[in-house]
């Protein structure tokens, strides 16, 4: 076996600089009253004998993890197959790598796993909490709460009535859905239809809203209930011809959704967008440019709303109040 040589210490460093061990402590570990050419001494011997701080003894001092929770209420098959979440955590990493923060991954499948999130939460691990695609009945914000944790989520709860702080980014799904189904009807078509997302969830919801603000007069057999999935598009489209063969547009509340029904009419020999026009929602590039045809959508800056999170919840982003952000039609083939 091979010897690893010891992990510098607080006093090595304090010997290299000339400097006394509680000097080296406080530079450290952020803290003030030391002179700037003692910080800078300090500084080159840590990097000089690559000192690492223990982050157990560091957190006693400085009641920081430098670690924040990410809290997906998704189970992990969905996480990693749908490239809206890769996007939102990758805006997350990013902002919290830029200040030397740690992402810690939960994801909960079942009522087990939000117990299992909430002990870690309340266990003092981690400084705070990012929480996203949350449904109406999860547990979680109250297990939060209850944890005593700063948090910020991702998309309008369900619950925000004013009875609670809530901080949360999202964006306007019901004036993007509005301005989808706009566009639909400005193209001439008549017979609207909308697959809606799960609507245990609040960004379906409001798109549905969205939907209805334009289409209003709309029966209900132009409305199915998806869930977010490609599976779930193609089942819904497949109901929406049952019901309405002479359907001449589709809006889908989000682009996977959008990319099975296209799969769905083009077996059944429609023309997209000749027989029917097609809109999704979220312009994720991965989908989007390789549909056939490529897909129109409304597009939100997914990526931007995970480091805006971060940043509301790290505090650089000023005084932490929630953020709605717009969003635009991106105008492809499909419509």
């Amino acid at each position: 076996m091979t010897e690893t040589a010891p992990r510098p210490t607080l006093e090595a460093v304090a010997e290299r600089a000339g400097v006394s061990r509680a000097t080296v402590s406080r530079v450290v570990n952020g803290g003030d009253g030391v002179r700037e050419p003692l910080v800078e001494r300090v500084r080159r011997a840590v990097e000089e004998l690559g000192y690492v701080p223990n982050q157990a003894a560091r957190s006693l001092v400085t009641r920081r993890h430098d670690a924040i929770a990410v809290v997906v209420a998704e189970p992990e098959t969905r996480v990693f197959a749908d490239p809206f979440f890769a996007l939102q955590l990758r805006g997350i990493s990013k902002e919290l790598t830029a200040h030397d923060n740690q992402l810690v991954l939960l994801l909960t499948e079942g009522r087990d796993d939000h117990a299992r999130v909430g002990r870690y939460l309340a266990g003092g691990h981690v400084d705070g909490a990012l929480v996203f695609s949350l449904h109406l009945d999860d547990p979680l914000p109250g297990l939060i709460q209850r944890a005593g944790v700063p948090t910020v989520f991702g998309g309008r709860p369900g619950w925000s009535d004013g009875s609670r702080d809530v901080v949360f980014v999202d964006s306007d799904n019901r004036g993007g859905a509005r301005d989808a189904v706009r566009h639909l009807v400005n193209l001439g078509r008549t017979r609207v239809a909308h697959i809606t997302g799960a609507l245990d969830q609040t960004s379906a919801v409001d798109r549905l809203e969205g939907f209805r603000d334009i289409m209003g007069d709309a029966g209900p057999q132009l409305v199915v209930e998806g869930d977010f999935t490609p599976g779930g598009g193609e089942r819904a489209m497949r109901e929406l011809l049952e019901r309405c063969p002479d359907v001449d547009a589709v809006f889908a509340a989000n682009d996977l959704m959008a990319s099975g029904a296209l799969r769905v009419l083009r077996e059944r020999g429609r023309r997209v967008p000749d027989d029917v026009a097609v809109i999704g929602f979220d312009d994720m590039l991965p989908v989007t440019e390789q549909t056939d045809p490529p897909l129109t959508t409304i597009r939100q800056d997914i990526e931007e709303m995970g480091r805006l999170m971060a940043r509301l919840l790290l505090g650089t982003a000023g005084a932490a109040s929630s953020v709605v952000l717009r969003t635009t039609l991106v105008r492809r083939a499909s419509a």
